[in-house]
């Protein structure tokens, strides 16, 4: 039995490889200001949380996307709350693990040719296309969130 033919591609446009191979690393993270991070009082007896079901799946999202350890997220998104300008407190590694086990994450997947681009808004966290954002902003519905990009 042959093996099957491996097909060989030869590159001709340098500059636009590169251009690709760059746009693999460029990441843009959005952080809504007017997100509800802490949580609302629930009314019963005890103590209260203190942290909203959105900053534990935005620590739950953050760890499965970039393959991290649960300990390593917490100083990743306090330094992606400070490049954005927001002074969220991030909720600490005994307070996630309680949490995630009564709390469901859905984190959607949809490839695309161009930079990902996260965006955490008020209502849940969501996978946004480039340039989706670039259009609400024209038309007036982006609402100003604040980013940190990397490039």
């Amino acid at each position: 039995m042959s093996k099957p033919i491996v097909p060989t591609y030869k590159t001709t446009n340098w500059t636009a490889y590169n251009k690709a191979l760059k746009r693999r690393g460029s990441l843009t993270i959005w952080f809504d200001p007017e997100m509800t991070w802490g949580a609302t009082p629930s009314g019963k007896r005890g103590r209260s949380r203190t942290f909203s079901d959105t900053a534990i799946q935005t620590r739950l999202t953050t760890k499965v996307l970039f393959g991290m350890a649960l300990r390593q997220t917490a100083c990743f998104v306090e330094s992606l709350l400070r490049l954005a300008g927001l002074d969220w407190k991030v909720p600490d590694f005994n307070t996630i693990c309680r949490r995630q086990k009564t709390l469901a994450v859905d984190i959607p997947y949809r490839g695309s040719k161009g930079p990902l681009q996260l965006l955490i808004s008020s209502h849940r966290c969501k996978q946004r296309l480039p340039g989706s954002c670039q259009r609400q902003r024209n038309t007036g519905q982006c609402g100003g969130a604040k980013a940190g990009h990397f490039a």
